[in-house]
């Protein structure tokens, strides 16, 4: 071949590409059938998986994540298979090794967003709380809006949007007011040191109970607390079902109309704050008798 006449050098070329490809043509061959294959494999795998997981977690981000990773998983298995069979092993290491170091180094630089990215994997599939339970994490407090994979959205009872990224969430203890359908509700009261305690706990009781949401079902307690600065104190506590928060604050609400209501009838005070105010110098002398004192002293002597 003469070296310098181009057009021999480029069809020699072409001669060396076209034997190559006939005797390689099987295995070509084999690798187009291996990659159909493995196209109908995923696709029937991400179909039956996808199935199975709608019965364990409804979250449409989670099953769509899922189902598209072992979709790629399973084609990326068989392509790698199709150029083993194109005997391109050498290509399929260097592939691979690419593949892990830059997984390792992405690994690093993103390991907030894989804490957040797992944490949001894991609450979707244990489903700690859904959308529209209340819920509190740490100083986080209100209703579910959404949980995605980086995020748990909230809107706070004063209706503010909280994005509170789900590690924080995971990671912390979680109050779900809705688990249970139903809340207790602890009110503190008071009253004066002259009234009839055992009176005060049965109209206080009669109170609570007269009130519709109030679960009858569940106990009804009052218990007194301490010996107030000016009145002795006491806590009454009982149940109302639950599925937001306006449930809670009206049932509270009524609560405290319906105690002052019966205190009102049956002459039962609840006291105001009681301040005691001493003139004296020494402390504990009545106002009448350190009154004149002290207008003696203020006299101009001349």
């Amino acid at each position: 071949m003469d070296i310098n006449n181009p057009s021999e050098l480029v069809l020699g070329k072409i001669e060396e590409w076209i034997r190559t490809a006939i005797v390689m043509l099987p295995n070509i061959v084999t690798a187009i059938v291996i990659v159909i294959v493995g196209y109908l494999i995923a696709k029937l795998a991400r179909k039956l998986i996808g199935k199975g997981m709608k019965r364990v977690t409804g979250h449409d981000a989670l099953l769509s994540l899922i189902t598209t990773t072992v979709y790629t998983a399973i084609i990326l298995v068989f392509c790698f298979l199709a150029l083993g069979v194109l005997n391109l092993d050498r290509t399929v290491t260097t592939l691979l090794a690419g593949a892990g170091i830059i997984g390792l180094a992405l690994g690093f630089a993103f390991q907030d967003i894989m804490a957040n990215f797992m944490s949001g994997v894991i609450m979707a599939i244990r489903k700690p709380f859904k959308e529209g339970d209340l819920i509190q994490s740490e100083d986080n407090k209100g209703v579910v809006v959404r949980l995605n994979l980086r995020a748990t959205i909230l809107r706070s009872l004063q209706g503010q949007i909280l994005i509170v990224p789900n590690k924080d969430v995971f990671e912390n203890t979680i109050t779900n007011y809705n688990t249970l359908g139903r809340r207790r509700i602890d009110l503190e009261c008071g009253v004066s040191y002259g009234d009839d305690l055992e009176k005060v706990k049965k109209l206080t009781l009669e109170a609570v109970k007269s009130i519709k949401t109030v679960l009858q079902d569940q106990d009804i307690s009052l218990y007194f607390t301490e010996f107030g600065d000016s009145s002795i104190n006491f806590v009454v506590r009982f149940w109302v079902s639950f599925k937001k928060q306006p449930d809670y604050l009206g049932a509270k609400s009524e609560a405290i109309m319906a105690i002052k209501k019966i205190y009102d009838e049956n002459d039962i005070m609840i006291p105001f704050p009681i301040r005691t105010l001493d003139f004296g110098i020494k402390g504990g002398e009545k106002l009448h008798e350190v009154w004149p004192k002290q207008m003696g002293a203020n006299e101009d002597p001349s």
